[in-house]
């Protein structure tokens, strides 16, 4: 049995990711998502802890993994799981592992690992929705900036925009971490490809959700949420 959000505020959630312990938490990685999480699932996802399997739900996939801390995090405070559950994360019998599993966290649409997949599974995704004449939900994924060095993310971001995959939305948590990186900033590399796009400072609420909701008729969309540099 999940219980109802009672946190609201991204304090809130830092104290629901203090429970989480150990010595492989990623936190760095953790935190860089902590306020876009949240605005995406306090205002603009389309699941709730009694939708997970309902077809029309919107989809939310992680690709960016490892250090689910905050991911964690804002499942417990909107009632996806139980907070009893992250004090145990990583543990041996804990059904929160250092990766989300899709088959033991209820809301998780994927179970995530090597970096690289979440954008082309995203791209599948949409393309199966439409092949079940299900064109409303929308399916976003959250993936970091060097993930974009992998030729999977270039193949599947180069294909999604002539495809005009309008319900496909990727989130670039951008914190200066990529090897390569891309002339004129990431989000140049989604507009030459014919996306929408949009780069915002990833701790501004307002910010965040003024590019989640902004309109792209005919185009997939991508926000570069620009976070404070990895250490």
């Amino acid at each position: 049995m999940t219980t109802q959000a009672t946190h609201t505020t991204t304090a809130g959630l830092e104290r629901l990711m203090a429970l989480m312990t150990g010595d492989e938490k990623h936190s760095t990685a953790a935190t860089s998502t902590l306020d876009a999480l949240w605005v995406l699932y306090d205002r603009v996802l389309r699941v709730d802890p009694g939708s997970v399997d309902a077809p029309a739900r919107d989809r939310f996939l992680l690709s960016k993994g490892h250090g689910p801390m905050a991911y964690y995090a804002v499942l417990a405070a909107r009632g996806f799981v139980p907070e009893e559950w992250l004090t145990g994360f990583g543990s041996y019998d804990s059904p929160l592992g250092h990766h989300p599993d899709r088959t033991l966290v209820p809301g998780v649409e994927i179970g995530s690992g090597s970096l690289g997949h979440g954008l082309p599974l995203a791209v599948g995704t949409v393309l199966g929705l439409r092949a079940q004449g299900l064109t409303d939900p929308r399916v976003w994924v959250l993936i970091g900036d060097a993930e974009l060095d992998e030729g999977s993310n270039h193949e599947a971001l180069a294909y999604a925009g002539p495809a005009g995959l309008e319900q496909l939305h990727t989130l670039v948590i951008d914190n200066s971490s990529a090897t390569h990186g891309w002339p004129g900033g990431i989000a140049s590399r989604f507009e030459a490809a014919g996306w929408s796009a949009a780069t915002v400072d990833g701790r501004d609420h307002e910010a965040l959700y003024a590019a989640f909701t902004a309109p792209h008729p005919g185009r997939p969309r991508a926000v570069v949420a620009r976070v404070e540099p990895k250490n």
